[in-house]
C-alpha cells in the first residue's frame, strides 16, 4: 500500500527549541512559502494549514500559497463554528477550483472551549459536534450543488445555492481528528478520512476499529490517518540527542503552566496526550521510539517518533498495518526537517510521493567531485 506523507505549516511559529525564544523564527509570508515549496519539491502530498488564535488565518494562508506552488494539496483546518456555512461553502469551492483541485479540509469541531469562546462559541463539548453534523451535511449538499432548506437546532438556511461548484466532486475531501464517542460518531457519518493524534499502536488500533465499525453501521467506508511529529538522524544515539536538546531550554515552571493550561480544556483528545506523560521529563518514551516530550508545552499532536530512518520507518509501518495511508508529519524547525526526514525516510517506505517540481533527470544527485564527476548514485532499499 503506498502511503500518503504530508508535512506541517507552522503558523503559530517555529524555531529549534520549544518553549523558548532561543533561536525562534518569525512566521511571515518569506518562511512559510520556503515551507511549502521545500515539501513541494521534495515530494510531500500535501501539507495541514492549523487553525486557533495562536495561529495565522488557515483560509487565508492556503490561498496565498497555493499561487506559488503547482501540485502540493493544502489541508486547510476549519472551525465550522466560526464561519456560516454558506460562506465557508463559498470559500472552499473557491481555494478548490483556483487551485487546480488541491484543497482538503481538516474539520476542527472540539478543541480549546476556551479559545472557541474567545472566538464567540459558547456550546458544550458534545453541542459542538451536533453543530459540526448539522454545518457538515449542508456544506457537502451545497457543494454537490443542492438547493437547500435546512433547520436544525445550530445551523438553520433557506433556498440556499451554491453558484460555483469545486472542481473536486461532490466536495473536497473531510478529514477529521477526535477521541471521544461524539466525534468517533460524527468521523464515521461525514468524514473520508480520521486521523489520530500519535499514540500507542494498540492505542490507534482501538480507536480505528470503533470508527470503522461505527462506519460500516451505516454502510460507509472510512480511512485512517495518524499525526506526529518525527526526530529522525542517522543513529538512534543522535536521534535522541536531538529530541532531548529540542526541550532543553524548558523549565519546570514552563512545564507547569502549560499544563495547567491545557488541562483546562475539555478535549478528549488532549487529555490522552497529556496523560502519556503526566507533565514528567522521566517517563517520555511510552512505546518504542515514540516520545512525549513535544506535549510538555505544546497542545494538540504532542508525540514524536525518534530513531534512525529504519527505526522511525518501522514505526510507521507499524501504524500502515493498523490500516494507516496518510501520515501528517513535522519537526522542528520544520524547513530543515522536512528535507531530512524526505531524504532519510523516504526511500525506506512505499511513498506515493508526488512530482518533484523543478527535479531533472539531468541534475547532479548531490556536489560535483572536484568539479569533474557527480556522485555515483546509492542504490535504496
Amino acid at each position: 500500500m503506498s502511503l500518503n506523507v504530508f508535512w506541517f505549516l507552522p503558523t503559530h511559529g517555529d524555531g529549534r527549541y520549544l518553549g523558548s525564544t532561543e533561536q525562534a523564527r518569525a512566521v511571515d509570508q518569506t518562511y512559510l512559502q520556503q515551507v511549502a515549496q521545500a515539501a513541494e519539491r521534495l515530494g510531500y502530498g500535501g501539507v495541514l494549514v492549523p487553525t486557533g488564535r495562536s495561529c495565522e488565518d488557515s483560509w487565508v494562508i492556503a490561498s496565498n500559497l497555493a499561487a506559488v506552488t503547482r501540485t502540493l494539496k493544502f489541508l486547510v483546518a476549519l472551525r465550522p463554528t466560526t464561519f456560516s456555512v454558506t460562506a465557508n461553502a463559498r470559500m472552499a469551492a473557491t481555494l478548490d477550483r483556483l487551485s487546480g483541485g488541491r484543497l482538503l479540509v481538516n474539520v476542527v469541531a472540539g478543541g480549546d472551549a476556551g479559545d472557541l469562546e474567545a472566538d464567540g462559541t459558547f456550546l458544550s463539548h458534545d453541542e459542538r459536534y451536533d453543530h459540526a453534523r448539522e454545518f457538515l451535511t449542508v456544506w457537502k449538499a451545497l457543494l454537490a450543488g443542492e438547493t437547500v432548506d435546512f433547520e436544525g437546532e445550530h445551523v438553520r438556511v433557506k433556498g440556499a445555492h451554491q453558484q460555483f461548484l469545486p472542481l473536486q466532486q461532490p466536495h473536497p475531501p473531510l478529514y477529521f481528528g477526535g477521541s471521544s464517542p461524539a466525534a468517533h460518531g460524527l468521523a464515521a457519518e461525514h468524514v473520508e478520512l480520521y486521523i489520530s493524534w500519535g499514540e500507542r499502536p494498540q492505542d490507534v488500533a482501538a480507536k480505528f476499529a470503533d470508527i470503522r465499525a461505527r462506519a460500516a453501521a451505516l454502510g460507509r467506508t472510512v480511512r485512517f490517518g495518524v499525526r506526529l511529529h518525527v526526530v529522525v538522524r542517522e543513529t538512534e544515539q543522535e536521534a535522541w540527542a536531538a529530541a532531548n536538546r529540542l526541550i532543553d531550554k524548558l523549565d519546570d515552571a514552563t512545564v507547569a503552566r502549560a499544563q495547567t493550561a491545557l488541562a483546562r480544556m475539555d478535549s478528549e483528545g488532549q487529555q490522552r496526550m497529556s496523560a502519556l506523560h503526566g507533565g514528567r521529563r522521566d517517563q517520555l518514551e511510552i512505546s518504542p521510539n515514540l516520545w512525549a516530550g513535544v506535549g510538555l508545552v505544546r497542545g494538540g499532536a504532542g508525540t514524536a517518533l525518534v530513531g534512525s530512518p529504519q527505526q522511525v520507518a518501522d514505526r510507521l509501518q507499524e501504524y500502515a498495518a493498523l490500516g494507516t495511508d496518510t501520515f501528517v508529519l513535522s519537526g522542528y524547525p520544520h524547513l530543515e526537517e522536512a528535507y531530512r526526514f524526505a531524504e532519510l525516510v523516504f526511500p525506506l517506505l512505499p511513498v506515493a510521493v508526488q512530482e518533484k517540481v523543478g527535479a531533472t533527470l539531468l541534475s547532479p544527485f548531490g556536489e560535483s567531485i572536484a568539479h569533474d564527476a557527480v556522485p555515483r548514485l546509492r542504490a535504496q532499499s
